[in-house]
């Protein structure tokens, strides 16, 4: 069962990300602030509900949010800082975005900087136990797997449409086949036989 509030303060967000394990594309990143009465039975950490359950919730979490922002970070950016503060910095970068500003911000996960001056917590797992949280992860899984589909249409060998960038076998094969995209992550390992290559 889901709490709706960590801290006691009404102006709560939860922020949580999609995409870091991805090889390709960007990782999003969504804060929410709900409202004390928020309620959908649908609403659950965004890996244990189906896509299209995922697609139904996105509208109802916007319409009934007191605020929420979506920000994406580029595989390019991802690239150049890493993807653990590429996770934070969208996590901020979403955040940003949210008028009112939190009184106090939950972290899905266990790494975060502080932002502003305003007090947050990291909590492990937190997309199956706050709502908050549960709703950001369900708005960043649908913003990245839009983005996922439509960059899909330039390179459809590499079917993103279904395994949205993770490091799937046939996404691996299509690598080994034709090489990579510019939307692919260059510090990533793409395949495993990466290292073993005597260059």
């Amino acid at each position: 069962m889901l709490k709706l509030n960590y801290s006691g303060h009404i102006l709560e967000a939860g922020t949580d990300e999609a995409g870091r394990g991805c090889l390709s594309g960007p990782v999003v990143a969504a804060a929410v602030i709900l409202p004390e009465n928020f309620h959908h039975e649908l609403l659950n950490d965004s890996k244990q509900i189906s896509e299209k359950k995922r697609r139904e919730l996105r509208p109802y979490i916007e319409e009934h949010a007191l605020a929420f922002g979506v920000a994406f970070v580029d595989h390019k950016e991802v690239d150049e800082i890493n993807v653990l503060q590429a996770s934070i910095t969208g996590m901020q970068r979403s955040i940003e975005q949210l008028s009112p500003q939190p009184a106090f911000i939950i972290v899905d996960g266990n790494k975060f900087k502080p932002y502003k001056e305003i007090p947050h917590e990291t909590i492990v797992k937190g997309d199956a136990k706050f709502m908050s949280i549960a709703a950001a992860s369900v708005l960043a899984k649908t913003y990245r797997d839009e983005y996922m589909e439509k960059i899909h249409q330039e390179y459809p060998q590499y079917n993103w449409r279904k395994n949205k960038g993770y490091p799937t076998k046939e996404h691996r094969n299509a690598i080994r086949e034709f090489g990579a995209t510019p939307y692919h992550r260059m510090t990533f390992k793409l395949l495993p036989e990466q290292f073993k290559l005597k260059l």
